[in-house]
């Protein structure tokens, strides 16, 4: 009898084929048009209502944010549940269509945009129950297209905290968070989604179904499957649910908006904010004076909070369990920054409103760079320590490339996520310069590189970083990726030409 007769999953002789040295996946015909009974049969599965074939119905989820990225499909379904999701999906394994899964559409590498005429959406935003809450183990269990927002309200309903903390959460979806490994601005005190999340419910390629919906602090039963999906932006599974992590509301909240004199300060004042918090700081974020002269000038309600302007700013917000705990460190942290001659000048919020206002500043940075014209982005990581120095290099390379382009690095300091975006020169064509691009990430990422981080810190990689990926990556970690990838999506179906470009 053969391997499958005695009931092996596809994915173990995969597996055992590819560790033999053989060809990793199949690559499915994804230029052969759906025939119309086979998108009838797709649409059977969800009910006619919720499958999209008019353009107008399909152009939301066609187009990224930044326009970077306009896709084109032939069917998009929305399912209900997570057996309609295994069906769609074992119906799409069996005739070799491509599958790609969306949630709110807020992804920035256009990992969410189909790219052929045999590549359908399966937009997971009806999936939007909390299935469980548990306050006394703190945990929760929500499907993939709950609203990061929504799982927030839930948890705090609960009397407990979410932290994840994103400028999008009013639509980024759980599910999307969990495939790009979201972080946001309180990794610092809290990790990534990665961290957050304790199990989940995954459609494999060929419609199987993993539930792995467990709630365990510690579970050392080997591999550790949770872990492979998470990050994989939908190239090995689909995920339809998690089991995410909840915590103590904390009782204060400090937040001050710092004036820097210089890029010097910044690393000293980071060091002398974690020695006074005591592990109590839970975001650290950093903007150049120059974007945020953007927001004030482009984001309606926006004002500078300081007397004075400076070239440096620092978002910074310590949590406190008791009332006046984080109050009197802040303070503490401010009345010693400026001793040391680290901060010129500092705006403490005195109410929720004004929380919201100063975070507001830090939010729309990304917003606020459409009024300036062509924007080239980058979201990557460096060693904490390393942050002054690659704001100087990758400065200098730019200026090479592009004179009088204008970097407007921001980001979460404490965790070494710069977002390092340049805005074109002044009066530039925006096509002229966008076509820069290519030349300009490369000059970026080289210093990146240069100084052992990373190219992608919490965006992903989808279509925009798939080549620059090969690159960066050594042949062993590329190898061992098509590895996981032709054993767990055998015929290349799921979330196709993302993170790892077909082998030519």
């Amino acid at each position: 009898m053969g391997r499958r007769g005695r009931g092996l999953h596809p994915a173990f002789v995969a597996l055992e084929f590819v560790a033999r040295g053989s060809p990793m996946t199949s690559t499915p015909d994804l230029a052969r048009p759906l025939g119309e009974a086979l998108i009838q049969r797709f649409a059977d599965i969800v009910g006619r209502d919720h499958a999209l074939t008019s353009p107008a119905a399909q152009a939301p989820y066609l187009r990224e944010w930044r326009d970077l990225y306009v896709g084109r499909t032939p069917l998009i379904v929305k399912p209900a549940n997570t057996d309609e999701v295994s069906k769609l999906v074992a119906l799409a394994h069996a005739e070799g269509v491509g599958v790609v899964a969306q949630g709110g559409n807020t992804g920035l590498v256009g990992g969410q945009i189909p790219r052929g005429p045999r590549e359908i959406i399966i937009s997971l935003t009806r999936m939007s129950r909390i299935r469980a809450i548990d306050p006394a183990g703190e945990t929760m269990t929500a499907e993939a297209g709950v609203t990061l927002h929504a799982a927030q309200e839930a948890a705090r309903a609960a009397g407990r905290l979410f932290p994840l903390s994103l400028a999008s959460e009013g639509s980024a979806t759980i599910g999307g968070n969990l495939a790009t490994n979201a972080g946001g601005v309180a990794v610092l005190a809290y990790g990534t989604m990665r961290q957050l999340v304790t199990g989940l419910e995954v459609v494999l390629a060929d419609g199987a179904v993993w539930n792995g919906l467990r709630a365990l602090k510690k579970d050392n039963t080997g591999y550790d499957l949770r872990d492979l999906f998470v990050g994989s932006e939908g190239t090995l599974g689909l995920i339809t649910a998690a089991t995410l992590k909840l915590f103590p509301e904390p009782a204060e909240r400090a937040v001050a908006f710092v004036a820097l004199p210089g890029l010097a300060s910044l690393l000293p004042f980071f060091q002398l904010a974690q020695r006074l918090s005591g592990g109590a700081m839970t975001a650290f974020e950093f903007l150049c004076g120059d974007i945020l002269t953007f927001v004030t000038r482009h984001i309606p309600g926006t004002r500078l909070p300081l007397r004075i302007s400076a070239p440096w700013y620092v978002l910074v917000e310590i949590s406190g369990a008791t009332p006046g705990s984080a109050s009197s460190t802040l303070d503490a942290l401010l009345a010693e920054g400026v001793a040391a001659g680290l901060i010129s000048d500092a705006a403490v919020a005195g109410s929720l409103s004004q929380v919201a206002e100063l975070w507001r500043l830090r939010e729309a940075a990304s917003e606020a760079q459409k009024g300036e014209g062509g924007s080239i982005k980058h979201d990557v990581s460096v060693p904490v320590a390393e942050i002054p120095d690659f704001l100087t290099r990758a400065a200098e390379a730019v200026e090479r490339i592009c004179p009088g382009a204008r970097p407007v690095p921001f980001g979460h300091f404490g965790d070494g996520n710069v977002h390092y975006n340049i805005s074109q020169p002044a009066g530039m064509d925006r096509a002229r310069y966008l076509a820069l691009w290519g030349e300009m990430s490369r000059a970026v990422h080289d210093v990146v590189v240069s100084l052992g981080g990373s190219i992608s810190a919490e965006h992903g990689i989808g279509q925009l970083k798939a080549d620059e990926l090969c690159r960066v990556k050594s042949a062993v970690e590329i190898d061992l990726m098509r590895r996981i990838k032709g054993a767990l999506d055998p015929k290349g179906i799921l979330n196709p030409g993302k993170v790892l470009r077909e082998e030519r």
